[in-house]
């Protein structure tokens, strides 16, 4: 077995004008995928800005794993509708994280990610220095569908060794 790198906290924030799936709105998901790991969100009903605030920990055994998010709309009588998916680069924010900063003003970015189209940000993106670790919010453009974006944020745990 590989050895663990460390531990990734996902804050699966909130959703932006997400998709309509259902008649006049949606209940949507969120699943991630990272390597062999699955895990999801709990669903928001009659909801295209859900607000999850759900944090999920992914342990990271290669920083060139992509974390792929898909969001749907959770069906009662059929299979749940796909609302979209997006993917997630930690290499920005790992080499971030090796940048052996320390005792630096809260709120201090420390890098900076543009939106590209080999990423799936809707805007900038910092990794900020915040209480003596870093942290890096993205606004994600979900692919695949008509609309919708999903807000999330990274924050890295070392593991003992």
């Amino acid at each position: 077995m590989d050895r663990i790198l460390g531990l990734l906290k996902l804050r699966v924030k909130r959703g932006i004008n997400l998709a309509i799936r259902d008649a006049r709105t949606s209940d949507p998901y969120v699943v991630v995928h990272f390597g062999d790991q699955k895990l999801k969100t709990r669903v928001i009903k009659n909801n295209c800005n859900p607000e999850w605030n759900e944090e999920l920990t992914l342990s990271v055994r290669d920083v060139k794993t992509l974390i792929h998010l898909t969001v749907y709309d959770k069906d009662t009588f059929s299979v749940d509708d796909k609302m979209g998916d997006a993917e997630i680069d930690i290499k920005p924010y790992m080499q971030s994280m090796n940048m052996g900063l320390n005792k630096l003003p809260n709120g201090c970015a420390v890098k900076r990610v543009l939106p590209s189209r080999s990423n799936c940000l809707a805007e900038e993106s910092s990794c900020v220095w915040h209480n003596g670790n870093i942290t890096q919010e993205m606004i994600l453009r979900l692919r695949n569908v008509e609309c919708g974006e999903v807000v999330v944020e990274l924050e890295w745990v070392d593991v003992p060794s």
